[in-house]
Order: C-alpha cells, then structure tokens, then sequence
C-alpha cells in the first residue's frame, strides 16, 4: 500500500465531511424565524440526531418536545426532553413504525398557531414510516428494490404511495398546523418531494411512473400493493415551508480544497454520478492512466451515488465496490490511488464508510489467493478490502450528503 496516498486519503475523508455537519445549516435555516404558537420538533434521517441537536442549541426551550428517529448507533446523547429513537436503515423495520407513530402522535391536537419543526434527511425513507401494507410485506418490497439496482428516486416512487407518511402526508397529518422544514439533501438535483420519499413535499411522480417502475424490475407484488400504486398522492400543500440545505456539491467543494490544500490540482469531473459502482471505479482508474506521466499532481473527483446489482452474497457496499473495480486498471502502477466513501459513515450494510485501493493493492489480493474479478462477482469487497487494509472507516458522522469518490495522481 502507499502510505502517503493512503494518509492523504484519510485527510481528505476528514476534511470534506467536517465542511458538510449540519450543524451551522440548520442554524443558518432557523435564525429570524418566527414561530407564534407551540413548537414540536420531529426529525427523521441519518443526521436526525445531529440536525435535532443543531435546532435545540439555536432554540433551546422554545421547542415544547421532539421525536428523533435514526439509524441504530446514531443517537450521540440525550437531547432535553426529546424522545430519541433508533431503527432500521436500510429496510424499515418494527422501531422504525413505532418511533413514526410517535412522531404522528406529536402532532395530532395542534393548531394553526402551532408549528411542527421537520428536520429531514437521508435514510428518512426507511426510518420514517407507517407502511400501509404489512410491515414484512414492505422489506421485501425494499429488499427486492435494493437487489434489482432500482436507483433511489425509482425506490422512492414506489415507496411513498406504500405509505401514510410519504408522498406529502406527514403534513397532511400535522395540518391545521405550519410545517416548518428543513432539508439535508441526499438525492442529485436536490428534488425535495424525492428526499426522504418527501413526507411534507407535494409529489411530482404519477401512477403511471410507480406502475411502470414495478414493471421494469419485475417485482413481484401482491394485488393490495398494486392497487395502492394507483392511489395517487397530494400535489399540493398550503402549510409547509422548506429550506434546503447541504448537498453532495458542497461535499464535492469540500473535498476540491482539501486536495488543493494537500498540493493535488482537483478537477471535478461531475457531482451527478449515478452509473453502476464497478463501472465508476473502472472509469476513474482510466483517467489517471490517461494523465500518468502528466508531471503534475491530479486530483479528479466525482459525488454522487452509484448503484449496485447484486450477483453473489457476500458483504460490501457501493464505495467498496468501487474502489475495488479500480483496482483492476491500477495493477502495477505507482503513485495513484483510488477511494470512495459515504458521508453517512456508512455503506451498504456494512460498518465501513467506503474503500481505498491504490496501485498495490491487486498484487497484494492475489498474494492472499484473491482474485478481484471473483470477489466482484460475489459482491464481497467488504472481506477483500479488509484483507489489504483497504476499508475506510469514520463511524456515524451526522451528516448525509451522498458520497464523493477521489482519484488520486502523484507526479
């Protein structure tokens, strides 16, 4: 491994996700703003906790209680009286209806006085849900969605309308009263009624786009499921205000300056990536082949989120699997290096944020009887990566902006 690559990729990691915390956006969002009756607070999402600490600092007592709902091991502390929960991600499972009824009971008796601060962000879908189907019956919808490489506007189309929060009716709920929210993007392009599945965000998808969704991937659903596809969702809402905060281009800006700071030029190549894992990885290993030589110090990234067709069983995320597919190109070659990871802290299943392999790392696979191709093919970076050092780990940072993935050159 080169170490100096591989402590320059660690510094950039740190870097970037420091830049992108919460924690000055919400307050940035809530300062000035005026709210006449009562204030209870629900935040859903993987930086749930960290955006429900960041509003309690800036408003303190002002909020009159709150219900956190976030991924297991993501509750950092006790915040004043909140009731703070912990569930499933990425399948919703038991915890995950029953702190969303808490936050439904929240609201139930306001008035028009009375405003519900929603703090939203990724993860939101599987943690912030009340199924309209049997809950065993949606993971296996989820399941079947994550499997088949459905990207995640595809999955949220069919995940709101299997819902009673999503598509726009949490605020349906909270009405008469305001729904103040703020949004931590996760999703490109920022498409609000999309993050999250969009629980106060009037929809934009259709009937006929869920239907024909359940029909490219050939899922199999039963007949409830598919008559609660044709049920359409509200496309409007008088009593919602949204402020959108955070997004993968910030952790993509983030990221350029930590590589400048480091003596790397960076060229961003694009904050929209949305191609399979293993092809981005294969991709970003031939630009560095293209400008090795170049005498210059290169630093070429791309945010985003890629997706993953499961082929085998094993264990790994898209980060991993991407900087495992590089690998193949860089056999050999000296001075470049690759990695990807997810901002949550998080990818996949696994408790790795992402990968990093660099010009020894195939060698150093096949000295341990591994071959990249295989391991590929089983979907098991996970175990690969961990055999070379190569699994990036930053535990849960709070904050969930997508992934960004650097392609590292030293002259």
């Amino acid at each position: 491994m080169d170490k100096l690559l591989r402590t320059h990729a660690d510094a950039i990691i740190r870097s970037a996700i420091r830049a992108v915390q919460p924690d000055e956006a919400v307050s940035r969002a809530l300062t000035g703003q005026a709210f006449p009756g009562r204030v209870v607070l629900v935040a859903a999402g993987k930086a749930g906790w960290q955006m429900a600490k960041a509003a309690y600092d800036c408003l303190g007592d002002r909020i009159d209680s709150g219900v956190v709902v976030t991924k297991y091991d993501h509750v950092m502390g006790p915040i004043a009286n909140f009731d703070c929960r912990e569930a499933g991600h990425p399948v919703p499972d038991e915890n995950s209806f029953s702190g969303t009824q808490a936050a439904i009971d929240l609201v139930k008796d306001l008035t028009e006085q009375d405003t519900v601060l929603f703090l939203l962000s990724g993860g939101g879908s599987a943690l912030f849900e009340q199924p309209l189907i049997p809950g065993e019956e949606l993971q296996d919808i989820t399941s079947q969605l994550l499997a088949c490489g459905a990207d995640i506007v595809e999955m949220n189309t069919i995940r709101k309308r299997l819902s009673g929060v999503k598509g726009g009716r949490f605020a349906q709920l909270c009405a008469p009263a305001k729904v103040f929210s703020v949004v931590l993007s996760d999703i490109l392009g920022d498409p609000l009624d999309m993050i999250a599945s969009g629980p106060a965000y009037p929809d934009s998808s259709t009937c006929d786009q869920a239907i024909a969704i359940a029909k490219k991937y050939d899922l199999k659903l039963s007949e409830q499921v598919w008559e609660l596809l044709k049920q359409e969702t509200p496309k409007a809402l008088d009593n919602v205000t949204t402020r959108i905060t955070g997004s993968v281009r910030e952790l993509c800006v983030a990221a350029a300056k930590a590589c400048r700071d480091l003596g790397y030029e960076p060229v961003l190549l694009t904050d929209r990536l949305c191609c399979e894992a293993r092809e981005a990885g294969s991709f970003l290993s031939s630009v560095l082949l293209t400008h090795a030589g170049s005498g210059k110090n290169l630093a070429f990234l791309a945010g985003g989120e890629t997706v993953v067709h499961l082929t085998g069983h094993g264990k790994g995320g898209r980060n991993q699997e991407l900087a495992l597919a590089a690998a193949i190109s860089m056999d050999g070659h000296s001075g470049m290096a690759v990695f990807s990871v997810g901002s949550d802290g998080t990818d996949g299943p696994t408790d790795a944020a992402g990968g990093y392999t660099d010009g020894d790392t195939a060698s150093a696979l096949r000295a341990k009887g591994l071959d990249i191709y295989s391991v590929l093919q089983d979907n098991d970076a996970y175990h690969a990566l961990k055999a070379v050092d190569g699994l990036i780990f930053t535990g849960p940072t709070g904050t969930n902006v997508n992934d960004v993935a650097v392609a590292l050159l030293r002259a």
